[in-house]
């Protein structure tokens, strides 16, 4: 069996894994390409933004579109620095909460035992079928009624039910031996101290994937600065960038904004991934194993 195994997976380099170069290199490229063209054209001149026919790669880079976008800030009543603040705190919050209430609620539900927990870990299942939309209307009645319209709590206390983390991280949990949990019980140790010393080093690959969905699902939403806040100063970076190029009423330069606003909005999705990727891969691997 090791045999077998180093010859598929040889612990260093060999000339047989050229075979897999030649198929995941040309890949890796063509995957990338649209990271590629999103960061040519936040700097690519109005020239080239309208060129026919459109060219990839940018020619001529300029900083002009990021002037027009921050001097359209500076005009507006609210600075850009504003939203981003918002967007920054909310978004900090919403990671840090989503990681706690799924691993502790994984914990209870996948080792604990309490009457209905199977019941509730179906109803988690079954919530994984509904669209954002399909529940727009009961979400913003229940923020309405709570009385947490205009608050920064607007942004942050629906994006806290989140199903696919609670599930990924359950099957992390299952995957804990129980015999390990009843020796630290032996030991004297509560169910807390489980929860903190045992479970959570073991699933820190499912927690990384939850801190970077619960991420990217509130840096980009817009639903709460649309329908739940009516302040403009409560609103965030993503629906300011988005309803920048049609307030400034110049479509040639609203092309040039609209590639910025692109790049920024892209790039902290992109560097968190690329710093926890590792993470991420493991759990996506492990998830499915049991």
């Amino acid at each position: 069996m090791s045999i077998q195994n180093t010859m598929f997976n040889p612990k260093r380099y060999h000339k047989s894994q050229l075979k897999f170069h030649f198929v995941l290199l040309p890949l890796s490229i063509f995957m990338s390409l649209p990271i590629i063209f999103i960061i040519n054209n936040a700097f690519k001149p109005l020239t080239e933004l309208f060129a026919y026919p459109p060219k990839f790669f940018v020619r001529q880079p300029t900083l002009d579109n990021f002037r027009l976008l921050f001097d359209f800030s500076k005009e507006s009543g609210i600075p850009m620095s504003r939203y981003l603040f918002n967007s920054v705190i909310s978004a900090t919050i919403v990671v840090i909460l989503s990681v706690i209430l799924s691993s502790i609620t994984a914990f209870a539900l996948s080792k604990l035992r309490f009457k209905a927990k199977n019941t509730l870990f179906k109803i988690n299942t079954f919530a994984l079928m509904f669209v954002p939309i399909a529940v727009a209307i009961p979400r913003y009645l229940i923020i309405v009624n709570m009385g947490l319209f205009n608050t920064y709590a607007a942004h942050i206390i629906p994006l806290l039910a989140m199903p696919v983390g609670l599930f990924l991280v359950k099957q992390f949990t299952d995957q804990v031996p129980d015999e390990l949990l009843d020796a630290a019980k032996i030991d004297g140790a509560s169910n807390w101290k489980i929860y903190t010393k045992v479970i959570l080093p073991l699933v820190k690959p499912a927690l990384v994937t939850v801190a970077v969905l619960s991420f990217q699902a509130s840096w980009g939403n817009v639903e709460a600065s649309n329908n739940l806040i009516d302040k403009e100063s409560l609103r965030t970076l993503p629906f300011y960038l988005g309803t920048l190029m049609n307030s400034t009423g110049n479509v040639i330069a609203s092309a040039g904004i609209g590639a910025v606003a692109s790049l920024i909005s892209f790039v902290p999705n992109l560097l968190i991934f690329i710093f926890l990727q590792n993470k991420v891969m493991e759990s996506m691997a492990q998830s499915g194993i049991k």
